[in-house]
């Protein structure tokens, strides 16, 4: 069964549950998900004073992390088509004293509102999954990379194999979308769409050739906690 991925029941889905977002990150990854974040911007480091972008930003989690790697000396752009979600992430910018080093933009990631080759990093974490079309935001990111730049792709993956990855896919399947759907209470069923979303999204090499395939090299892919979340890298 195909996933429902159409932009404006996403936007709306994640909308519904902006005010909780954070916190049902927190409780059903086991806080894992600031680490990964912060992971992520350890194995990909800004380098230099050229910008980043943070695609599907969110309420602005691995926009701030790379923020802070740098010491707040590299400027951060972090966009995402969902409001809601995007005022939560202004306030966060503000109490963390981010507010106008990391700027927060309301774009679609399929047509994103940059020029070609700014950015030296691109990054986008548990996002690019509920992208309608997969390969057209994969473009648009290498897009807006500049030559020699990356492009990182942090998402959810299943662990490959042995009593592991049977608890786990328990987990996902019958415990988290409980759990979630209790917690988020919204209409559009998020945390039903969630491990339909993840099982669907090309994971490993098959989304390295896709990255291949949009115009990156030197495709690596990095699995973290037992490869329940994997990065994925590539140059442009």
């Amino acid at each position: 069964m195909t996933v429902d991925k159409s932009s404006d029941r996403v936007r709306r889905m994640f909308g519904e549950i902006a005010g909780r977002y954070d916190l049902l990150n927190r409780v059903l990854s086991l806080g894992m998900d600031r680490r990964w974040r912060r992971r992520t911007a350890r194995l990909v480091p800004p380098e230099g004073n050229s910008p980043i972008l943070d695609l599907c930003t969110g309420t602005a989690d691995l926009a701030l992390a790379y923020w802070r790697a740098r010491g707040g000396r590299t400027p951060v752009v972090g966009a995402d088509f969902c409001h809601p979600m995007l005022v939560l992430g202004r306030d966060k910018l503000r109490r963390a004293g981010a507010e106008g080093q990391v700027r927060l933009v309301e774009a679609d990631a399929q047509q994103l509102p940059f020029p070609n080759d700014c950015f030296q990093i691109v990054s986008v974490a548990f996002g690019l999954r509920n992208v309608s079309d997969t390969d057209r935001g994969l473009r648009e990111m290498v897009r807006v990379c500049r030559p020699g730049g990356r492009v990182a792709v942090l998402e959810f993956s299943m662990p490959r194999a042995g009593p592991l990855r049977a608890v786990y896919r328990w987990y996902f399947h019958r415990v988290l979308p409980r759990v979630g759907q209790s917690l988020a209470r919204n209409r559009q069923s998020a945390y039903n769409y969630l491990p339909a979303s993840v099982g669907e999204f090309p994971r490993d090499e098959a989304l390295a050739e896709r990255m291949r395939d949009a115009g990156l090299h030197d495709v690596r892919f990095h699995r973290f906690t037992f490869a329940v979340a994997t990065l994925h890298v590539g140059v442009k």
